[in-house]
């Protein structure tokens, strides 16, 4: 997480930076200024018609009774996508635009789901109660198809001895 941090705030400006140069080199200081401008009202107008999508989406999902996650992810995505084509640079708009198209968002919100997916198991390993709990719930995917241990569970054979008590 920190390497990715440090990507968006150091290296991503850098390149940025040196692609406004090369696109100004090659069409020119005021064409590039325009062509920013020109994406940035583009990717304006397309936040604004997707996210009024996006929350008629969230409503009929929530009048229907539904829970609403594909509906809730779209609008995170557009949100992020609108931050990053507010953003000036031909890098960040073209991922502002991956996240805010209507045809592009699904593989973004699989590509989101499998990295807070990895994010989630690798915070839950590295958990104080990891060890507490060794093995996941019950019908978890790592549980053994027989109802037995997980993967890697220890199995400790024992047996049960009963007292009956008088009163």
């Amino acid at each position: 997480m920190r390497l990715l941090l440090f990507l968006a705030f150091l290296v991503v400006p850098v390149l940025e930076i040196w692609l406004l140069i090369q696109v100004g080199s090659v069409i020119g200081g005021w064409p590039t200024v325009a062509l920013l401008i020109a994406d940035s009202l583009l990717g304006a107008w397309l936040v604004r018609r997707e996210g009024r999508r996006a929350w008629r989406a969230l409503q009929e999902a929530l009048g229907s009774g539904r829970m609403p996650d594909r509906e809730l992810a779209d609008g995170g995505l557009i949100l992020v996508g609108g931050a990053l084509l507010l953003t000036p640079g031909f890098f960040t708009d073209i991922a502002g635009f991956l996240c805010v198209l209507p045809f592009t968002r699904p593989l973004m919100r699989r590509l989101g789901a499998w990295f807070f997916d990895r994010r989630v198991k690798r915070m839950a390993a590295a958990s104080p109660y990891a060890q507490l709990f060794p093995e996941p719930f019950p019908g978890a995917p790592d549980a053994a198809a027989d109802g037995g241990p997980a993967r890697g569970g220890k199995v400790v054979h024992g047996e049960v001895l009963r007292e009956d008590r008088e009163s």
